[in-house]
Formats: structure tokens, sequence, C-alpha cells
């Protein structure tokens, strides 16, 4: 298991685990980052990280990247 700020680009991951305050954690699962889900890291850019998710682009802080887990 390891953050999604070391995701390779392009490649399809699975999230297996949220980690952060209960806000955070809600945050996220309403941006569609839910255990069981796939995602993949489009781009990485300026502190911020471009990812894939439920067919989705979705634009997150390095921050909220390193809460999520695959």
């Amino acid at each position: 298991m390891m953050p999604l700020t070391f995701a390779d680009t392009g490649e399809e991951y699975v999230v297996k685990k949220i980690g952060g305050k209960p806000e955070v954690k809600k945050h996220l699962e309403n941006l569609g980052f839910v255990v069981g889900t796939g995602v993949s890291v489009i781009a990485a850019m300026g502190g911020n990280v471009i990812v894939k998710v439920k067919e989705a682009r979705v634009a997150i802080s390095q921050e909220m990247a390193q809460k999520i887990m695959i």
C-alpha cells in the first residue's frame, strides 16, 4: 500500500484506504474516492494531482492525495 502521490501516471490502481479526519474522508468520498474504486493519475503539476475516478477527472491537492492509499 502506498499514497496516491507515488502512483505512476497513466497506471490503474484501486483505492485501498482513505485516511484523515472524518470530514476529509467524507469530502474525498463525495468526489468519488471510495475503497475498492479504480483510480489513475492523469497528471501531477504544481503540487496538484489530476486523477481519473469513476469516469470523471478530479483535481486534488498533493496533501489530499497523500491521504488516499492505493
